[in-house]
Parts: C-alpha cells; sequence; structure tokens
C-alpha cells in the first residue's frame, strides 16, 4: 500500500479491501458476501456510526472468515479504535457467547457495529430463504447474543 499508517484508508479504499478480500465467498443464502458487508456498513451509517464504526463493519468478518491476518490488520493504515472494534467483533475458536458479548460492550464502538452485523443477520427476508432447522438456530443464535449485549 502506498498510504502511511498516518493516513488512515479512505472508505472507498476500505470497501474495495474488504471486498476483494471476501471475493467468490457467499453468505448462507448463497448471495455473495460483499452485499452482507455493505448492508452492515450502511446499517452503522443509518444509526448514527462514525467513519471508523463504518470502516469496521466493512471489515468484522474479515479476521474471522480468514481473509486477513490480525498482522494485516494491525499494519493496516487505520485508526487504532477501527482496529480494534474488528477485533472485538472477531469470533474466537471455541469462545463462549458470554465472553464475546463481553469483549463487544467493553470496545467503545464496537456494540453498534454487532447491532447492525445482527440486524442484517436476523433480517426475514434472509433468514427465509434458509431450511427451516437452519433458521430455526440461527433465530435463536442471534436473539440470545442480542440479550447478551442488552439489545434483546
Amino acid at each position: 500500500m502506498t498510504q502511511t499508517p498516518r493516513t488512515p484508508l479512505t472508505h472507498d479504499r476500505v470497501e474495495a479491501v474488504a471486498r476483494a478480500a471476501h471475493a467468490g465467498q457467499t453468505d448462507k443464502a448463497g448471495r455473495p458476501y460483499a452485499e452482507h458487508l455493505g448492508a452492515v456498513a450502511e446499517g452503522v451509517r443509518s444509526r448514527g456510526g462514525d467513519d471508523e464504526q463504518i470502516a469496521a463493519a466493512w471489515l468484522h468478518d474479515a479476521v474471522e472468515d480468514g481473509k486477513v491476518t490480525e498482522r494485516w490488520l494491525d499494519e493496516a493504515p487505520l485508526t487504532r479504535r477501527t482496529k480494534d472494534i474488528v477485533l472485538a467483533v472477531t469470533k474466537r475458536p471455541g469462545e463462549p457467547p458470554e465472553a464475546y458479548a463481553a469483549r463487544i460492550l467493553a470496545t467503545p464502538g464496537a456494540l453498534l457495529v454487532k447491532e447492525a452485523d445482527l440486524a442484517h443477520n436476523a433480517d426475514p427476508a434472509r433468514l427465509a430463504v434458509l431450511d427451516g432447522a437452519t433458521r430455526e438456530r440461527l433465530t435463536e443464535k442471534y436473539a440470545r447474543m442480542r440479550a447478551l449485549l442488552g439489545l434483546a
């Protein structure tokens, strides 16, 4: 990258990095994964999120899905707050939901990103295309996380 850490990535560049990182990936409904990222970024924006939160929304699944490494994130020309939010919303293997929720709640700005993520994940139109068992499992999972985060 030609930018220095003192010059954070622009929104367009963050979006391009996220789209490239998730290129070819689809969601559970078979839709391009970038649609989810864009919906979460828009959800953050519409909820009054700031530029750092919107950038984190674009990258919220990149580390978790193995699309970028924590080292890349650490070295990326992003603000510390954006990086902290991305790491906060990154689920760790075997991590209990309570610990995950506590990390989100302890990280300034992360709750709004996770709220937008859960809202899109639980969108009835998205869930409607899944089989009944998957739809029920995910609905319960998202409701439990909303409760743990105090969003229920």
